[in-house]
């Protein structure tokens, strides 16, 4: 009988790639992946802690294997990924049915881990935060009906902001080489990949520690001179770490595409040297400045966090005038919430959970404006989109997204999925656009 094997994944894109790095690992091993939980001999939940609403969620579905645990007691159940780094074997106290406890850096051999539990009967953690990469495991057939993929290029974070869990529970910085990302961009293109996007928890420091390999934006030139890769881009981005080098590829580079996700978290310099970001309001303007000037059409999207110990109503509002001189084409926003082992956490000036939530409020519904207005700015534009597949209406609409990374939903007949079209939007609405060919 077929071993079946569910993912359940939270969290951003590092994870997203780590779920298919895994399936890909136990597909060549002989298992089989399932979409039903309630089918599955293998459970894994990959989790994520930066934020404390997506660990509560992980947490919560953690608890509810208990129920299927006790109908098929030899059914595997993990924990992967983030949460499992930062609670350790403290989880297997807490959710006593758990076999496996499997730190980030330590999915590439998961399959040992597994045969060993099925062979020994006995629960297993590994978090070993000084394992090196292996190569990205290939199944042909995996990605069929895919027109975008990730691609892991480093791991990890040496900045210590204030406020953040990652260098705890990814480690510190490590990069692939730069063979094994363009031997595994061409496999991507091979298997009908038109657009891959790189993934780092700073992508800009790239092979920082090894000043005789590529940059970043020498990486970048390398994976443009590819056949058939169509676009190109990458997340997330320090704006610390951005070089004019970096900059004026969004000029140069043919597959680039047009947008850059550059996280500010405040407009007040007083906060960014609270959680020690290395660069100030100033700064990130003038790096604002530099991309529109070498690249006018780019879009911008950056996080902010607001309710940050010791945020006076004058920060706040400090990041309210950022946003609104800036103009953001989107901006993901968070409530500040405590993570273990950060220094924000010996921070004064606690804010109260109903006063984040209220400026929360007036800074979304301030961004809700900007980019509902840019958005609109589109309207009677011709774009190229690449298609992604069918949109959420169904009947005859294709959603795909602009270069600049927004979404664009229109008819069609015919099926283009795959494909670059040409586009003319006619209406611009606050998540979307509208288009017809």
């Amino acid at each position: 009988m077929d071993q079946l094997f569910y993912i359940k994944t939270f969290g951003c894109q590092m994870n997203k790639h780590d779920s298919g790095f895994i399936s890909q690992i136990l597909l060549n091993k002989g298992y089989k992946q399932t979409d039903s939980i309630d089918d599955a001999h293998i459970i894994l939940i990959n989790t994520c802690t930066v934020r404390q609403k997506a660990e509560e969620k992980a947490l919560t579905l953690i608890g509810r294997l208990a129920i299927l645990k006790r109908k098929k007691p030899y059914m595997i159940t993990g924990v992967i990924g983030c949460v499992a780094q930062e609670k350790g074997v403290d989880l297997f106290k807490r959710f006593p049915y758990l076999d496996l406890v499997l730190g980030p850096r330590n999915i590439y051999h998961i399959d040992e881990f597994l045969y060993k539990i099925d062979k020994e009967r006995k629960q297993i953690s590994c978090l070993d935060l000084t394992c090196e990469f292996t190569s990205f495991p290939k199944y042909n057939g995996y990605l069929n009906g895919k027109v975008k993929s990730f691609i892991k290029i480093m791991e990890g974070c040496d900045n210590f902001c204030s406020y953040c869990i990652v260098p705890f529970v990814r480690g510190r910085e490590i990069s692939l080489t730069a063979k094994q990302i363009i031997d595994e961009a061409k496999y991507l293109v091979s298997q009908g990949i038109k657009e891959i996007t790189l993934i780092g928890q700073n992508v800009n420091s790239y092979n920082a520690k090894n000043e005789a390999l590529p940059t970043f934006p020498g990486l970048l030139k390398q994976l443009d001179s590819i056949a058939g890769l169509k676009r190109l881009r990458f997340t997330t981005s320090h704006p610390k770490d951005i070089s004019d080098e970096l900059i004026g590829s969004f000029g140069e580079l043919e597959s680039l595409c047009p947008h850059i996700h550059l996280p500010v978290q405040s407009g007040s310099d007083n906060l960014l040297k609270l959680m020690n970001r290395g660069y100030t309001r100033d700064k990130y303007l003038g790096l604002i400045e530099h991309l529109r000037r070498t690249r006018p059409d780019i879009t911008v999207t950056s996080d902010i966090i607001v309710g940050f110990p010791g945020e006076t109503e004058k920060d706040f509002e400090d990041s309210l005038r950022l946003i609104e001189e800036i103009e953001f084409d989107n901006l993901f926003s968070f409530k500040y919430s405590d993570r273990p082992g950060t220094k924000a956490l010996q921070l004064p000036g606690r804010i109260g959970e109903k006063e984040k939530q209220r400026r929360l409020s007036i800074l979304q519904e301030r961004q809700r404006e900007i980019t509902l207005r840019k958005n609109k700015l589109l309207e009677g534009t011709i774009q190229e989109i690449l298609v992604e597949g069918p949109g959420k209406r169904g009947d005859d609409q294709l959603t795909g997204r602009t270069l600049g990374n927004k979404v664009v939903n229109f008819s069609s007949k015919v099926n283009l999925k795959g494909q670059l079209v040409k586009v003319n939007i006619i209406k611009g609405f606050q998540n979307s656009l509208l288009g017809e060919l």
